[in-house]
């Protein structure tokens, strides 16, 4: 006789006592209807919750968990972790997605041997009212774009934001989740994709919150807080994209003082003065994110070559590259003065080379700092 798969519904709730019963009755259909098919567990992961939610999820026979740490990740991982089923699904205690959908997402799951299947909003049907024109034009589409941009490969994100997901607990242990907050339903896509899991889409519902009730999600906060945990993995975004600007920024520069002219093309005059000063702005601008990526680099066990040489570079050798630097600027330095000396410290008309020099020792300074700022927060 074929095993039973297991699987536990995990509903992280705080003081959600107006709509929960709403939640727990579906699952108990669901419980009844697919007996002979899943050993289902129902586990409400409380997060602190004051109001009658506790006693509502005993009531209707649930395994009810404390999340200690306040947070949604955190009522979400401490369910998931013990949760007997082997396989998750979860959404919120709002009764905004229909439960009654999820055995489409346990099936498509099983059939595709996939880690993770996530209920897409987008692909489905969303009642009036139930979405903000923010949200569901901008704010996921946005999020969705950058999560693609950074990690898809073979997987494209349809519904970033989605709250209802299906996946195997031991797929989730090992992507090792830590955020606590919204930020949770971000870090789980993009773990899902570092580790290059097999995942799928089903279209769900998506339904209004209950009259009455106080929505937990802070629109700006929380999207700041997907946004910052997005790019807590993207230090290759950083990285790229900063040294393109700083390469074509300084070839600009080079080509410049070697041209010595200003060049007018279709009527717009390039490579003057005021040329040179945006391609010094834009080269400093290229080494900023590049050492914002080195900066990020030092949390993560996966960077690139480049960045690796950087912090695991000895001390000693850091020091001496770092001296080295200071003696190319203390020398840029003296040639300027030199140079303004001749003139009788009166005008300098070397304005090209002078912005160069100043640029050079711009840009070694703060390579230098970032460098030493890396290799003091990797310490932590």
């Amino acid at each position: 006789m074929k095993k039973k798969k297991s699987v536990t519904f995990v509903i992280p709730c705080l003081n959600e006592e107006k709509t929960l019963p709403f939640v727990l009755e579906k699952l108990v259909t669901i419980q009844k209807d697919y007996k002979s098919t899943y050993d289902i567990e129902i586990l409400v992961s409380d997060n602190g919750s004051v109001d009658k939610s506790v006693s509502i999820a005993k009531k209707f026979g649930a395994t009810v968990v404390s999340a200690k740490e306040k947070g949604y990740g955190s009522a979400l991982d401490t369910g998931i972790r013990n949760a007997k089923g082997e396989i998750i699904v979860f959404a919120d205690a709002d009764d905004t997605y229909d439960f009654l959908e999820s055995p489409a997402l346990i099936e498509k799951l099983i059939e595709t041997n996939s880690d993770m299947v996530i209920g897409s909003r987008l692909d489905g049907k969303i009642h009036k009212g139930a979405m903000p024109f923010l949200h569901r034009y901008l704010g996921t589409p946005v999020i969705n774009w950058i999560i693609n941009l950074l990690y898809a490969k073979k997987t494209k994100i349809r519904d970033s934001n989605s709250g209802f997901r299906c996946f195997k607990k031991e797929s989730y242990l090992l992507w090792n989740v830590k955020s606590k907050g919204m930020e949770f339903a971000s870090e789980l896509l993009i773990k899902a994709l570092i580790h290059d899991s097999a995942m799928y889409h089903v279209p769900v519902s998506l339904y209004p919150d209950k009259v009455g009730r106080i929505p937990h999600l802070r629109t700006w906060r929380d999207g700041m807080r997907h946004l910052l945990r997005i790019l807590f993995y993207g230090s290759h975004l950083f990285e790229r994209t900063g040294i393109i600007i700083f390469v074509l920024a300084w070839s600009q520069l080079l080509i410049s003082v070697f041209v010595g002219k200003v060049i007018s093309v279709f009527g717009a005059n390039f490579y003057g003065l005021h040329s040179m000063l945006l391609f010094s702005f834009l080269s400093v601008l290229g080494l900023t994110l590049w050492g914002t990526g080195l900066l990020i680099a030092t949390k993560q066990a996966k960077i690139s070559p480049v960045y690796q040489f950087i912090l695991s570079m000895e001390e000693d050798r850091l020091f001496f590259v770092l001296l080295s630097g200071l003696g190319i600027i203390a020398l840029a330095i003296v040639w300027i003065f030199i140079q303004w000396q001749k003139s009788g410290f009166v005008f300098i008309n070397f304005e090209r080379e002078f912005i160069v020099a100043t640029n050079l020792s711009l840009t070694l300074l703060i390579f230098g700092l970032q460098a030493v700022t890396a290799h003091i927060i990797k310490r932590d």
